[in-house]
């Protein structure tokens, strides 16, 4: 009896553990490269595991970020993501990243949240205005600008956003804590929802007239 009353007492404290709250689980193996083939693998954090024994060096190499990406939309940046899916030896690694080619001019990354992870932003070329709002009560609004070969890192599951000052385009990295960080753009999220949310509901909490919440729910692909 005493052994079952030390073992529910061990799981309780490692449910409130901080540990219990991590991003990603840690491995329990060197690695687990990520294959679709179920034939011959083991299934380990959401992926199935390629055989160590066919793995090579060639597994644990991704390139091409080195070259510009074009950018063709309204925001003004084309993000080129580096997870799990498009490379799989970072699977159950926890770490991911992404490549940000903006515009001249005002190209932004706009507000945006990872739920999954904290982000390590990297200035690869140009000059940047960055920053990240903090939860209710204060919502503080902490921003830099940034230049060359400065960083700059944002909480996990906080607002944040990236804008190009310069009159030429810029690149950035940046690098997750998590294989899959997932992102919620704000905007996106709110007046791009499918099914749309109420635009009466939005009206009241952005306090604008409900015309002008369906003319921009319009402009992100919702038709009220």
């Amino acid at each position: 009896m005493k052994t079952v009353h030390f073992l529910v007492a061990f799981v309780l404290l490692a449910s409130a553990s901080p540990l219990a709250f991590a991003s990603d689980p840690g491995p329990l193996q060197d690695f687990c490269v990520a294959i679709n083939n179920t034939g011959n693998g083991v299934f380990v954090n959401g992926k199935f595991c390629k055989d160590p024994r066919l793995v090579t060096a060639d597994d644990f190499v991704f390139q091409g970020l080195n070259i510009p990406r074009p950018i063709n939309n309204l925001v003004g940046t084309t993000l080129t993501l580096v997870n799990v899916e498009q490379f799989p030896g970072l699977n159950t690694l926890s770490v991911a990243l992404v490549r940000i080619d903006f515009a001249p001019n005002g190209g932004q990354n706009p507000p945006h949240l990872h739920p999954r992870a904290s982000e390590i932003f990297q200035v690869h070329e140009g000059t940047f205005f960055v920053g990240f709002v903090t939860s209710n009560p204060n919502n503080t609004l902490f921003s830099k600008v940034l230049n060359q070969g400065d960083i700059f890192v944002f909480p996990q599951g906080i607002i944040h956003f990236q804008v190009n000052l310069g009159k030429t385009n810029a690149v950035g990295f940046a690098f997750f804590e998590s294989q899959n960080p997932g992102i919620i753009r704000v905007a996106d999220a709110v007046f791009g929802s499918n099914p749309p949310i109420n635009p009466f509901i939005l009206a009241r909490a952005f306090q604008l007239d409900p015309n002008v919440v369906k003319n921009i729910q319009v402009k992100f692909g919702n038709n009220n």
